[in-house]
């Protein structure tokens, strides 16, 4: 059980609301469906939207552990900052006619950013330390995960030796023995990432391998990989726009695909030619 001041605002509702009194029952209620919402408020509005009185909010937010309804505002607009979808969600109409358009724009906003971090010479970099390594190591956990399966996928038609981890069932710590400094090492840590990410990739670090972070945190890491990139992952909704992640890892690949060469022309023929050989990939 995690102790009183580290559990979260939502927690503490979903923990206390069979005890409360019909009243408070009714605002933990009201506040479980849209919780972010209360950085929004004064206690006024919210006792307003909820259908109770300023004392009620009082007392309810005295009975989460808060001192001060400003001390629970406070904590939801950082716990917001973590990103989760529930306390983004917002009561509004999610069929507003221009949904479409405000994520078109901020897609191009996203990845518009993100290519202002980076230059060609920085992807250039990158690119020839992959080539160049012994073995490459593409790691990413939760949301990570689909971007280093599919920056594995993308290189993997020139770059044979490559690898995610860590697999279903395993951890990281299983395969840092096994990387050195002649290795190269990918590492997502998009957020909601897993607690022990710093330790991760400080850990990873260590071992001398040549080191990417790509992120959408804006807080320093701690450990200094070789090169940290940021991406952009904003939205208009509760869910974060992926679209600048899936950009820069196809420049990576693409990059590493010029940088291949021969004996990445090679690998590539080898490929096509077993897709035909046993009829693999439809034919347009």
């Amino acid at each position: 059980m995690p102790r009183a001041s580290a559990r979260s605002f939502v927690a503490r509702i979903r923990d206390s609301l069979t005890d409360l009194p019909p009243t408070e029952r009714r605002l933990g209620i009201f506040l479980l469906d849209f919780p972010g919402e209360l950085a929004s408020y004064t206690a006024s509005e919210l006792a307003g939207l909820a259908n109770v009185s300023n004392a009620t909010v009082s007392r309810f937010i005295k009975r989460l552990g808060y001192d001060s309804f400003e001390t629970a505002r406070r904590v939801v607009r950082l716990e917001k900052q973590g990103g989760a979808a529930l306390l983004l969600a917002t009561p509004g109409d999610p069929a507003r006619a221009d949904g479409l358009d405000l994520h078109r724009q901020q897609v191009h906003r996203n990845i518009d950013a993100t290519f202002n971090r980076f230059s060609e010479q920085t992807v250039g970099a990158i690119a020839r330390a992959i080539v160049g390594a012994e073995q490459v190591w593409i790691c990413g956990e939760r949301s990570s995960r689909p971007f280093a399966t599919y920056l594995r996928w993308q290189i993997l038609q020139v770059v044979e030796r490559t690898r995610v981890v860590p697999e279903a069932g395993e951890t990281l710590g299983e395969y840092l023995p096994a990387m050195s400094r002649r290795d190269c090492v990918v590492l997502f840590g998009l957020n909601r990432r897993v607690a022990r990410f710093t330790a991760m990739l400080e850990a990873v670090i260590a071992t001398g391998a040549r080191t990417l972070c790509i992120t959408d945190r804006r807080d320093d890491p701690g450990p200094r990989p070789e090169w940290l990139i940021r991406c952009e992952t904003a939205a208009p909704g509760p869910l974060y726009d992926h679209a600048a992640v899936t950009a820069l890892c196809d420049v990576l690949a693409t990059g590493v695909l010029r940088l291949a060469g021969a004996s990445g022309r090679r690998r590539l023929s080898a490929i096509e030619a077993a897709h035909d050989a046993l009829e693999e990939i439809e034919k347009p």
